[in-house]
């Protein structure tokens, strides 16, 4: 099985050596970057047309969904980034204490009220094992610029996902083995529901139908290339550090952000070689020195605060760049604005250089 499918939340976050004690210093996701309030709130949404792919006991299918979006102000509390037994399903093998998460700082505003107009909607799929959580930093800097976004808990794919109920579901799809193309599969399945339920529901008065847009980080990145092949709602889409396949042409934009360690044109994940060729719309294809796979989303600060071992590149760094280089991809694709990005060095654009191989192969 793929790397993708095969690690789980917590080796994720464990880098090299056993991690040390958690420090005292505060935890805190960094602030967003555009203008605008943020406000969030969930959605508990049952699909009654399947049963769940992975507890035969259950005859619907649930999920999670996180809104994040522009507020008229930022009034309300400060939402919280897990729930404590969500934040024990993802510390409980680390030296650091199992309540630890619930503790991080974010910046949305829980209910606070919606500011007004269409905006273009982002879905946003995590990693294998991965709450939802985990694309917090992402999410409420998209929402800062104007975005609605949309982040699905695929349900008995993550360690641990709490319902309005007081359940707290965990991760039946985590054995060896697990066929990553049925995983991508399911996903699909659970974003186009989510869409119809968007925009169709009382947000639906929010969502730009015209400028819908998908990003995953790793086996959501597949499922974002799979979802676009199923749904021409996606206008746009984004693998972050996800080995993924196409399998036949996508003709819209879509981009690849990668760590330079696999995923340069000679590296070990030869599946973004193969897949390029079927990228036959706009595309791009980067790397980010000093990055490992959970760099792209809110590990690359939590692991440093919480006295963990992390990437090399700091945390702050790896995601003001992720940030920086998905606004301009979203402003481009789905605003269609140029968003000047600035020219970091850790940054490398293999695109020219892999239509190249492409070619020769």
């Amino acid at each position: 099985m793929r790397r993708t499918a095969a690690v789980t939340a917590m080796s994720l976050i464990i880098v090299g050596t056993a991690a040390t004690q958690a420090q005292a210093a505060e935890l805190a996701l960094p602030e967003p970057t555009g203008s605008e309030p943020v406000g969030t709130t969930s959605l508990h949404l049952v699909d009654r047309s399947r049963p769940d792919p992975w507890n035969p006991e259950a005859d619907e299918r649930e999920l999670m969904v996180t809104l994040w979006y522009p507020a008229r102000k930022a009034t309300g509390e400060p939402a919280p980034y897990v729930t404590p037994q969500e934040s024990e399903a993802v510390l409980k093998d680390l030296p650091v204490p199992k309540d630890a998460l619930t503790e991080v700082r974010t910046h949305a505003r829980r209910n606070a009220p919606a500011a007004g107009g269409r905006r273009p909607l982002v879905v946003m799929s995590p990693g294998f094992s991965f709450p939802r959580a985990t694309l917090t930093s992402l999410a409420e800097d998209f929402a800062s610029r104007g975005y609605l976004v949309a982040a699905v808990e695929h349900t008995y794919e993550s360690v641990g996902t709490t319902f309005p109920d007081g359940r707290t579901t965990s991760c039946l799809a985590c054995v060896a083995g697990q066929d990553s193309a049925k995983v991508a599969a399911s996903r699909v399945k659970d974003v186009r529901f989510v869409l119809d339920e968007l925009t169709r529901g009382r947000w639906g008065r929010m969502v730009d139908r015209s400028r819908i847009a998908m990003v995953g980080h790793s086996i959501g990145g597949y499922a974002a290339a799979r979802t676009m092949l199923a749904d021409p709602r996606i206008k746009a889409g984004v693998n972050l550090d996800g080995t993924f396949e196409v399998g036949r042409p996508l003709k819209r934009p879509f981009m690849l952000i990668g760590t330079a360690a696999s995923h340069t044109p000679e590296g070990k994940d030869t599946s973004w070689r193969a897949a390029w060729a079927d990228l036959t719309g706009w595309k791009r294809w980067i790397t980010v020195k000093g990055t490992d796979h959970s760099a792209f989303v809110d590990h690359a600060v939590l692991r440093e605060q919480l006295g963990l071992p992390a990437q090399e590149l700091g945390g702050a760094r790896a995601l003001e760049i992720t940030r920086a280089h998905l606004a301009s991809f979203l402003d481009l694709h789905l605003r269609g604005m140029r968003t000047p990005v600035e020219s970091y060095p850790e940054v490398t654009d293999h695109s020219r250089k892999a239509s190249a191989f492409s070619e020769a192969h």
